[in-house]
C-alpha cells in the first residue's frame, strides 16, 4: 500500500498536464498548461491531519493550484483521491476535504476520486446529509479503473491511459498466473515504446509499471525489472518504426524475389511482413533488448515472444 501510495503521487506530478487532458478533452482551453502546477499536499496535510496510528491505511490524496485562462489571476484547485479498497465512509472523507479546501482557500474545486479496488459494486459519487429542513448533497468525479475498456486504454496515446492500464492490469493480475501477467506487463511496455509520448515520459512511465505491477516471484520480478531499465535509461532510437518495417520486409522480400522474381518478392514480403502482428512493438523492443542487455538471441526470442531467426534479422539491420 505504502509503496503505490508513493508511485501514484509522483506519477500524478509528472504527467498533470495529461491527467487533466485525459478527464477534460478541452483542458488547452479551460487551463493555462504553460504556467505549470502548484502541489499543495503539505498544505492538505495540515488541513487533515495523518492518523495518530502509524501502521493506520494510508490514502493517496493531491492538491493541485491550477491557473484558468479566464483571467491572469484566475485559478482553481484540483482534488484527487486514489482509493485502493472499498470503504463505506469514503464519500464522508471526500466531503470533509471538501469543505476544509473551501473554507481555507474560497476558490473553485473540482475534486477525483480514482478507485483502484477489485470490488465492482463499490462506487462511490456523492455524500448527502439531510436534517429537519436542511440538506446537502456533495457530488464528485468518480474514475472505477476496473470498469474501463482495456481496447481504449490501449489506443490512446495519452499518458495517463497508459497509468489506467497498468492499475488494471495490477488489479486483474491476482487472478493470472505468472505467465500470463508477465505477458501482460511485457506488452504493455512495448505499447509505451510505440506511443507517440515524450521519452522522459516514457521513462516515468516505466518506473511506474516496474514497480506498481509486481508478479510476486522474486526471479521474474528481478529479470523483467532489468529489461525495464534498459529500455528506461535508452538515449535514443535511430530507427523510426516505419523505417525499421519497411527495412526488415525489403530484406525478407529481396530473398523471396530470388527465386520468384524481385516485383513478386517485394509484393510477397510486404504481405509477410504486414501481416505479423504487432510488427512495430516487437521490432522496437528486440531492438532495445539487442542493444542494451546481455541476453542471448535465445533469451530475447522467448522474452520478446518472437522466432530466434526474427532476432538475428534485427541483429544484422543494426
Amino acid at each position: 500500500m505504502k509503496r503505490n501510495d508513493i508511485l501514484w503521487k509522483s506519477i500524478l506530478e509528472d504527467i498533470f498536464d495529461d491527467f487533466l487532458k485525459f478527464f477534460f478533452p478541452n483542458a488547452e482551453i479551460l487551463f493555462d498548461l504553460e504556467r505549470g502546477f502548484e502541489y499543495l499536499d503539505q498544505e492538505l496535510d495540515q488541513l487533515f491531519p495523518p492518523e495518530a496510528d502509524t501502521f493506520a491505511t494510508r490514502y493517496v490524496d493531491k492538491l493541485v493550484k491550477v491557473h484558468c485562462r479566464s483571467g491572469a489571476e484566475a485559478w482553481l484547485l484540483v482534488h484527487i483521491e486514489v482509493q485502493g479498497y472499498r470503504d463505506e465512509t469514503f464519500p464522508d472523507r471526500m466531503f470533509t476535504y471538501y469543505y476544509r479546501i473551501w473554507d481555507k482557500h474560497r476558490k473553485p474545486i473540482t475534486a477525483f476520486a480514482i478507485l483502484t479496488d477489485d470490488c465492482r459494486h463499490f462506487l462511490p459519487s456523492q455524500f448527502e446529509q439531510a436534517c429537519l429542513g436542511t440538506s446537502v448533497c456533495f457530488r464528485f468525479n468518480s474514475y472505477k479503473v476496473l470498469d474501463q475498456s482495456e481496447a481504449e486504454l490501449e489506443a490512446s496515446d495519452n499518458p495517463f491511459a497508459q497509468v489506467v492500464l497498468a492499475t488494471k492490469i495490477a488489479i486483474i493480475g491476482k487472478k493470472l498466473s505468472v505467465d500470463e501477467l508477465y505477458r501482460l506487463k511485457i506488452d504493455l511496455a512495448k505499447r509505451l515504446l510505440s506511443r507517440n509520448i515524450p521519452k522522459w515520459k516514457i521513462g516515468k512511465l516505466m518506473e511506474f509499471l516496474k514497480f506498481y505491477v509486481r508478479l510476486g516471484n522474486d526471479k521474474m520480478d528481478g529479470q523483467l525489472d532489468l529489461e525495464i531499465d534498459h529500455v528506461v535509461n535508452q538515449s535514443h532510437i535511430p530507427m523510426t518504426f516505419e523505417e525499421a518495417i519497411l527495412h526488415i520486409v525489403k530484406e525478407e522480400a529481396k530473398e523471396y524475389g530470388k527465386e520468384e522474381g524481385l516485383e513478386e518478392g517485394l509484393e510477397q514480403g510486404l504481405e509477410q511482413g504486414l501481416a505479423k502482428g504487432h510488427l512495430e512493438r516487437d521490432t522496437l523492443f528486440v531492438q532495445n533488448l539487442l542493444r542494451k542487455t546481455k541476453f542471448t538471441q535465445k533469451e530475447i526470442a522467448e522474452l520478446a515472444g518472437v522466432t530466434i531467426e526474427f532476432v538475428k534479422e534485427i541483429k544484422r539491420t543494426l
